[in-house]
């Protein structure tokens, strides 16, 4: 998880994200004082939702990048505890009730290693509900987006590079997370196409990112444009979400 972020202009344009969290959220059938760790936290948009479930509850919060984590301290004060930490290496002082996570996972290489991570952070008897990019996410928009970085102008710069997602599948996940150690597995895809209201901003700050770290700066605005006009009049974001729960025994 080492992609820098625009955490102010994320706050603004990710109301797709917040969206999905709420059902997320829901699935851990909170009772309202429990410590919950939120595992890639962002902004700390998604948080507040988080921390209207838990009136006498806490909450943990983790991002690896420091922008996020400046954006998500200045937004929750007090009320949480913001932690500088990339989830494949995380360390918690005490082990939490629950484990949410929205829109993250997929960034995160190695999901053994992080199911491993989140286990340890565990209370046994603790439950882990997530939504992250599945199998098949965004598939059309790479498509465009590959196109786009083959043509002479960009090509030099994406030589050798694969895209940095781990889109995974609920077979695998699956397997996994009983790998780790949890019980009462359940994974699904789901597919949630989006329309987020400042497309151009949106891919600039998200779907983009990863490719416009490889460009030089005055390429980034003609990238955008080209990715736009292959997406055509209406763009839509083709998102599959994996979905999963487990509980630790």
């Amino acid at each position: 998880m080492t992609r820098a972020w625009d955490a102010a202009t994320y706050d603004r344009v990710a109301t797709p994200q917040l969206e999905w969290s709420s059902a997320v959220i829901d699935r851990l059938e909170l009772r309202g004082d429990e410590h919950v760790l939120d595992a890639g936290c962002g902004a700390g948009g998604v948080t507040e939702q988080l921390l209207e479930r838990l009136p006498d509850g806490r909450v943990t919060a983790v991002d690896a990048d420091a922008d996020m984590v400046d954006k998500a301290r200045a937004k929750l004060g007090e009320r949480v505890v913001v932690l500088h930490q990339d989830l494949a290496e995380l360390r918690l002082d005490e082990p939490v009730d629950a484990v949410f996570s929205n829109a993250v996972f997929h960034w995160v290489p190695d999901h053994e290693l992080l199911f491993a991570r989140l286990y340890a952070a565990l209370k046994p008897g603790g439950r882990v509900s997530v939504q992250c990019g599945g199998k098949g996410n965004t598939a059309a928009f790479k498509a465009i987006a590959a196109e786009v970085a083959g043509r002479p102008e960009y090509r030099a710069a994406f030589e050798d590079w694969d895209t940095p997602w781990n889109f995974a599948g609920p077979e695998e996940t699956t397997e996994r997370l009983r790998a780790a150690g949890f019980t009462d597995v359940e994974a699904w895809l789901e597919d949630r196409p989006a329309r987020p209201p400042e497309m151009r901003a949106f891919l600039h700050t998200v779907c983009c990112g990863p490719y416009l770290e490889r460009l030089a700066d005055e390429q980034h605005d003609a990238f955008i444009d080209a990715v736009l006009e292959r997406m055509g009049p209406d763009p839509v974001l083709d998102y599959v979400r994996l979905n999963f729960t487990a509980a630790r025994a």
